[in-house]
This record gives C-alpha cells, structure tokens and sequence, in this order.
C-alpha cells in the first residue's frame, strides 16, 4: 500500500494519548479510538508511522500491530485470553525435564530459579517431572498464577500471550513481564534442547529462521509492556 500522509504527530486527551496522521487521528482496523495509556508508547507507535517509506511495510510496525491487538481483540475478551495462558501454566516447560542426556539434563537445571521465583514472588510452587507424561499441577498452584495473570493490565496482557505461547512458559512470560528475566534471556532458557540439538546434529536454517522471528516477537512484547507503563 502506498503511504497516504504526510505528517505524524502525538497529542494528549482526557482519555489518553493519541497520533494523527496529517492532523486527523487513527482508528484501529476495527474502527476503535487508537488511544494508548502512556505518550512514550504513542510516540513509539507513531515512529513507525514516520519511518515508512513511499511504500508502507507492515512488518516495520510491530508496536502498531500489538496495540491494535490490545484494542481490538484482548480488550473485549480478556477472560479468554487469559484462560490461554493459563493453560501454559497447566503445562509449563519448565516442569517437564529431560532423564538423559545428562548434558541436556544439566542445563534445564537452570530453570529450578525461575521455579523458585514464581513460588517466592506468586505463591506458585510447580510439580517438576521427568519424561514425557503429565504431571498434574497443584490447585493452589494454578490459583496463584491465576491471581498473578487476571490483574493485569489489557497491554501486560496482550504482551504475555506472546510470550507464553512462544516460549512454553507462563513462568518465564512472567519473569519477563516482572522484569526477572530479559525477553532475550527468556527465549535462550525457552530454547535449551533445540540448541542442544542443534550443537549435535547440526542447525537447520528454516528453523532457525523461525527462531529469529520468534525473538525478534519476544522483544517487541516486551517493549510493549515497557512503553505502556512509561
């Protein structure tokens, strides 16, 4: 698509901030006030809008994207995305641990002070199993990242489900969203048995690809969750 403005520019209003494009203000795909809760956030989003070029690339605008996401669908139905994550919780990566290669056995070690966290800052205390069965989680487990996860802010929201469903972990989505852990550190400790893979057979260059689009998601979500509570 062509671009169709010339100017970008950030306002405030009583109801928060917004951008407008040659002075008119922007709606959502949806037809929804694009209007975000902090002006770091609006000025970053409309950053994106001034750095297209002749030609628009949707894929240079990946706040706009998320935002829109907030505003149009976690917004309206924020009980079932929370019940998403949720489920990652039910079934988190880092309870389930590998019996060999003690290698492999050994880093996925380094989950044990994320576990910990959850339980010490969320009251959450995961059941950690080997092998490929599940293992069923305790209920005051689950109920603690319940409260952990249905207060949060729509854009928090919005930001760990990405997280979660990328990386496996609503754990390590929340040590993200907390600010234990970087999005970038998150993915690595996401990721243990694919690198180990890779180091023994070799790197396969479309699934590594992928990796690096999945990062390159994990950090826009977490610069989300930065910018919206600036």
């Amino acid at each position: 698509m062509k671009r169709f403005y010339e100017t970008v520019t950030v306002e405030s209003t009583p109801e928060g901030f917004r951008f407008l494009l040659d002075a008119k203000p922007v709606r959502t795909p949806a037809r929804q006030p694009l209007l975000l809760p902090s002006r770091a956030l609006a000025e970053a989003v409309a950053e994106e809008w001034r750095e297209q070029g002749e030609e628009m690339r949707p894929e240079g605008m990946p706040l706009t994207r998320l935002v829109n996401t907030v505003l149009d669908g976690v917004r309206s139905t924020r009980a079932d995305v929370a019940a998403a994550i949720l489920r990652f919780g039910e079934n988190d990566l880092l309870a389930y641990r590998a019996e060999a290669p003690e290698e492999l056995a050994a880093r996925q070690r380094q989950w044990d002070d994320y576990l910990q966290w959850a339980a010490e800052r969320h009251g959450a205390r995961l059941t950690v199993t080997s092998g490929i069965g599940p293992v069923e989680q305790p209920p005051q487990a689950l109920e603690a990242l319940r409260r952990a996860v249905t207060g949060r802010s729509d854009f928090d929201l919005a930001a760990l489900h990405v997280l979660t469903s990328i990386t496996g972990s609503l754990v390590l989505g929340l040590a993200v969203l907390d600010g234990r852990l970087t999005a970038e550190d998150a993915f690595g400790l996401s990721r243990l048995d694919e690198t180990y893979q890779a180091e023994q057979w070799g790197a396969d260059s479309e699934a590594e690809q992928r990796a690096t689009r999945l990062a390159a998601e994990m950090r826009h979500a977490a610069r989300l969750i930065v910018l919206s509570r600036a």
